[in-house]
Parts: structure tokens; sequence; C-alpha cells
């Protein structure tokens, strides 16, 4: 897994707005050794901001609110967000999990197959004081980080299963 949290100094670039620019970003990316069905992954991001404090799941807002808790899933699915804002003063956390399904993928049960498995890791974030933004982190997180957000994750997405600890999966 790679992971970049730089400064956006080229908001067009992202497909973002012209005052995103001194913002960090985060892009993750990962090239599992799995082949086929095994590199179905997703990210899950929660995020913590002082607008609506507590983590929550950060999804992808072109796509609005979706059934499950994954901002990007797919075959080697990339991680991106580029969060920025015109409030003058903000706190942004970010816990970001690597998560797989559990079971044969196209296992099927009547209530359909709905169980994620945290792989790994990591956090990174920003605070915003008028004109000044200092980011933070890259850090690795543990299993007992992913742990303290399975109670937040099994009430918002209560047809989903989320077992506890980081599962192992053939990454790199």
């Amino acid at each position: 897994m790679r992971v970049e949290v730089a400064v956006n100094d080229d908001p067009d670039r992202f497909g973002g707005e012209p005052f995103a620019r001194g913002f960090p970003y985060c892009r993750a990316t990962i090239e599992p050794t799995a082949l086929g069905y095994n590199d179905m992954l997703g990210w899950i991001q929660l995020v913590d901001t002082n607008d609506e404090p507590g983590f929550q799941v950060d999804f992808f807002e072109p796509l609005g609110r979706v059934p499950h808790p994954f901002a990007f899933f797919g075959f080697s699915p990339i991680m991106f967000d580029s969060p920025h804002t015109t409030y003058p003063n903000w706190d942004f956390l970010a816990h970001t999990f690597l998560c797989g399904m559990g079971g044969k993928l196209l296992e099927q049960t009547e209530a359909g197959r709905r169980e994620v498995r945290a792989i790994l890791g990591f956090k990174w974030g920003f605070r915003k004081r008028g004109a000044e933004i200092d980011q933070f982190g890259l850090e690795v997180l543990a299993a007992e980080d992913w742990d303290r957000h399975l109670g937040y994750l099994r009430g918002a997405y209560r047809d989903w299963e989320f077992p506890p600890g980081f599962f192992d999966h053939p990454l790199p």
C-alpha cells in the first residue's frame, strides 16, 4: 500500500473548487497479489469534524448516501479525499480503513452477503485556523482503533456485520 498526504496546490487537477488550494489531500493505492474476486476491496473512511462531532462514515458525496459503508469499492480501489471548507476554523480527522468482504465473494445467503473485514488502517487530518492550515498524520492505526468504531458502524449499517480486529490479506 502507498499513501500520499500532501498539500493540494492544484485544485483543478483533482476536480476541486479553487478555494481547495492549500488544503491537504490523501491518496492511497494498493497492489494486492490476489487475483480475481479476492481483489474486491473497499475503503471505509470515518471522519471527525467540529461541525459534526464524533466519527461518522465519510461517504462519496456525488453518490449520496448508499446502503453500504464503503467510500470506494472494487478491484484494487484507490482511496482519494480532498476535504476543504469555507469555515474560518475547522478540524478534520480521518480514520481510513482498507477492508475486504468475509467468506467467498459470490456466496449468497437469504439476507445477502454483508460482512466487512478490516485489513489495515491509517489516520490523517488537518486543523484550519483562519488562513493557516496545519496538516497532521500520517499514522498507522491498530486493530483496536477499528474496534472503537464498531458500535457506530453496527448501528449505522444494521444489515452489515463488522467483526473485530484486522484480518490477513495477501497485500504486498
